[in-house]
């Protein structure tokens, strides 16, 4: 039975009500000594007790898109066939342009949360050694025969940790938002693309490379990148490639974007943070050196100090003690060609919550569409 499927859902609400029914019609009942009525009318309450959390866990996973399935849950799913070193670039000295096309066979998702026109694959990272899976939206243009020798902009969606691949399409209802404003010309036509980010075991990778681990930075910006390029008609330039992500997604959005300003051209960050040691579980965060090196301040510093600042957007959004300053620090280092918007979002907008980023989505993307281009 599916952790995120309606069966699962509608079964924890027949046993919450059995929970509840149960010591109301038996509890006077029970026949036998003291001692086994007692422990009896103890089992009844922690049923109840039981079913009720379990009901509360399943409407919180279902509405933020927590855990995808029961593995993501117990920590039983193995997402890393291997973790070789590859190097600065994460290329472990491969070229792109030498890899041969991954024809992928895509199919519907199983969740229909997700809305209609989702499609979804199972990715083998041919470079990172990362298995996930990859939902993909493409926009209302894509088909039409207007289009048909245009090449799309493409954004990666990043959800926070523990997230979905598909907590975007989900709980923040990108596709419902835009696609209305995509069809009227409001904002411009992008293909959407969200790959697995909880590949790990316990641990928020951090998105980044550590040999005989994870590779989680090359997954997400080499496996899964050229994958769309292989299938789909976009561009694959890094002025039609961003990221976009909340708050450990945010993280991840800034900091790739930054460090490969060959692979992207912007990102969004959503209540995210500099240090990944702000993140208990963060895999970066544990590592000093990596805790370093994976700092968007830290990354943006170096490019500064060689003379090269990337030629990268950046928008950060955020309450303060939320990201907001988070911001403010990298729109303090930025050089051209490199850009740092930062908006300030009200402490009564909601806090930490999708409803906050999913409020922010058709800002955030409208500001996308003014950096990319297929």
């Amino acid at each position: 039975m599916s952790l995120t499927g309606t069966p699962f859902f509608l079964t924890s609400i027949a046993l919450l009500i059995v929970g509840v029914v149960l010591p109301l019609a038996l509890w006077t009942r029970i026949a036998g000594p003291p001692m086994v009525r007692g422990l009896t009318r103890l089992l009844m309450l922690v049923f109840a007790q039981a079913t009720a959390i379990t009901l509360v866990f399943v409407l919180v996973n279902n509405a933020n898109n927590l855990y995808d399935t029961w593995g993501d849950l117990l920590g039983t799913d193995s997402h890393i066939a291997a973790a070789k070193d590859l190097g600065p670039d994460g290329m472990g000295g491969q070229k792109i342009k030498n890899e041969p096309k991954q024809i992928q066979q895509f199919r519907q998702p199983d969740d229909p949360r997700v809305g209609p026109g989702v499609q979804m694959t199972d990715l083998q990272g041919r470079i990172s050694g990362v298995m996930g899976e990859v939902y993909v939206w493409l926009p209302p243009q894509y088909n039409d025969p207007a289009y048909k020798d245009k090449k799309f902009p493409v954004v990666e969606l990043l959800p926070g940790y523990p997230g979905s691949a598909k907590a975007w399409f989900g709980a923040l209802h990108v596709t419902e938002q835009l696609k209305p404003l995509m069809e009227r010309g409001a904002i411009k036509p992008f293909i959407l693309v969200a790959p697995r980010t909880n590949i790990l075991t316990g641990a928020d990778t951090g998105c980044v490379n550590i040999p005989g681990k994870v590779n989680a930075d090359s997954w997400l910006t080499v496996d899964v990148r050229k994958m769309v390029t292989d299938n789909f008609r976009a561009g694959d330039k890094p002025d039609s490639w961003a990221l976009a992500g909340y708050s450990a997604g945010a993280h991840c959005a800034s900091k790739l974007a930054l460090a490969h300003p060959d692979r992207y051209r912007a990102a969004v960050a959503m209540s995210g943070y500099n240090d990944p040691a702000l993140e208990p579980d963060s895999l970066a965060g544990k590592d000093p050196k990596l805790r370093i090196e994976s700092n968007p301040m830290h990354i943006l510093k170096s490019a500064n100090a060689a003379g090269r600042p990337p030629r990268t957007a950046l928008y950060v959004s955020g309450a303060a003690g939320d990201g907001y300053q988070a911001g403010i620090g990298l729109r303090q280092l930025a050089k051209r060609p490199t850009t740092v918007t930062v908006q300030l979002i009200p402490a009564s907008a909601g806090g930490h919550t999708t409803a906050v980023w999913r409020h922010q989505v058709p800002e955030v993307f409208r500001w996308l569409g003014t950096q990319l281009k297929a």
